[in-house]
């Protein structure tokens, strides 16, 4: 197989691992209304109770992870760096929620894109075709059809959505050092690892917000466990495996299916409704990611 064909195959690969992964990433927010914990709380669970999967998918490669590399200093920073990162967007998209609705939430913290590009390219040096940047605005104008058709004026929405663009910060991060430690571990061992770090870093965010820390009742630890194995096992790791296969920037791209899918789930599940404004912006977010995809 020549790297051309391989090199096409791998971006089939990916983009298709990312949008699936990203539209089931779209029913976090519909655990996080249905859940009675803290919001750092939920996070910790969707985490910490999906790390035996994740072992497992790393067991099923038939690779044991290098423990030579996480002596490398570079390696454990990033591993680090991107606990931390994923720790603080989910605590304060989990927030979020609280004061915005769901759509408003997602897609306020799917604003990564436009961080995850300007570090990439202004700090990192990657290379970053000039028409990427019209899809990304393209995209963004789009999501801002979504937002403002939405948005009320009033204090408790100005808030959430302020919470879901911090957290979109730390999305970035913790997408551009997924990618870093893509280079030398696979999908599988990148995801548990930087799951494995986001639990430990959790549990005193989560101490700090609330003393009780294990769920009280049997619907309580079947939203978190579902939250774990859906959220976290199977989206993400069809995320991680996809970001290992294409760009950074294409990556977060890609997960602005997220937002729609959670806009469409909150109409359906949760009775949010979706205007035409809104609609007219999701077809433009997916033809955004269409035409970047093609010539990226």
């Amino acid at each position: 197989m020549s790297d051309e064909i391989k090199k096409t195959n791998d971006k089939i690969k990916g983009l298709g691992s990312l949008f699936i992964g990203s539209a089931l990433l779209g029913l976090s927010a519909i655990f996080v209304r249905y859940s009675d914990s803290s919001p750092s709380l939920i996070a910790f669970y969707r985490v910490f109770l999906a790390l035996p999967f994740l072992y497992l998918w790393v067991l099923m490669e038939g690779k044991g992870i290098n423990l030579r590399l996480l002596s490398n200093k570079k390696t454990f920073l990033l591993i680090l760096l991107s606990g931390f990162c994923f720790a603080v967007d989910m605590s304060f998209w989990n927030w979020s929620i609280s004061f915005t609705s769901v759509a408003n939430a997602t897609l306020m913290a799917n604003t990564a894109p436009i961080f995850v590009s300007f570090i990439g390219l202004i700090f990192l040096r990657h290379t970053i075709k000039p028409q990427f940047f019209l899809m990304l605005f393209s995209a963004m104008i789009g999501v801002s059809l979504v937002i403002l058709s939405s948005s009320e004026n009033n204090s408790p929405k100005v808030f959430g959505d302020f919470l879901g663009i911090v957290a979109a910060i730390f999305y970035a991060g913790y997408i551009l050092s997924i990618k870093s430690l893509t280079v030398n571990f696979s999908p599988a061992q990148t995801l548990f690892l930087a799951t494995f770090m986001t639990s430990i870093i959790l549990i005193p965010m989560s101490l700090f917000e609330t003393a009780e820390l294990i769920p009280r009742n049997r619907e309580e630890w079947s939203v978190l466990f579902a939250y774990a194995l859906i959220s976290q096992t199977i989206a993400q790791g069809m995320i991680t495996y996809g970001i290992s296969k294409i760009t950074a920037h294409l990556s977060s791209l890609l997960l602005l299916i997220q937002p729609l899918a959670a806009a469409f789930y909150g109409w359906l599940l949760l009775n949010e409704a979706i205007t035409t404004f809104q609609a007219f912006g999701g077809f433009v977010v997916l033809g955004s990611i269409y035409l970047a995809a093609k010539n990226n």
